[in-house]
């Protein structure tokens, strides 16, 4: 059984999608939360499952898929889901989130 948001979004993933490629990344502290928080995650995820799935299409599956971390107060999730071959034909495979601009970051 996963103890951490992290590792529970990494179970659920594994199980539903058998990716080939899964970076979980927990950005909570980029963010104005609680030191410790788990609400801000940053998912690249490649699997064969998205073979045929619009982007749109992709990030709903997910976000299905975890419907109840969002329950539970995962607040935020910046999503990356490639099938193998895109995954493949990609020159540069970093993944960077957009700076956080809520709270009082933004003041």
């Amino acid at each position: 059984m996963a103890n951490t948001r992290q590792e529970t979004i990494q179970d659920v993933l594994s199980r539903a999608l058998t990716p080939q490629h899964l970076d979980v990344e927990n950005e909570s502290g980029r963010h104005s939360v609680a030191p410790g928080s788990e609400t801000h995650f940053k998912v690249l995820v490649v699997s064969e499952v998205f073979a045929g799935m619009g982007a749109l299409q992709r990030h709903r599956h997910v976000n299905e898929l975890l419907r109840d971390e969002f329950s539970r107060g995962l607040h935020a999730l910046s999503l990356r889901a490639l099938t193998p071959e895109e995954w493949a034909r990609q020159s540069d495979t970093t993944f960077r989130s957009p700076p956080c601009l809520g709270g009082s970051k933004a003041d």
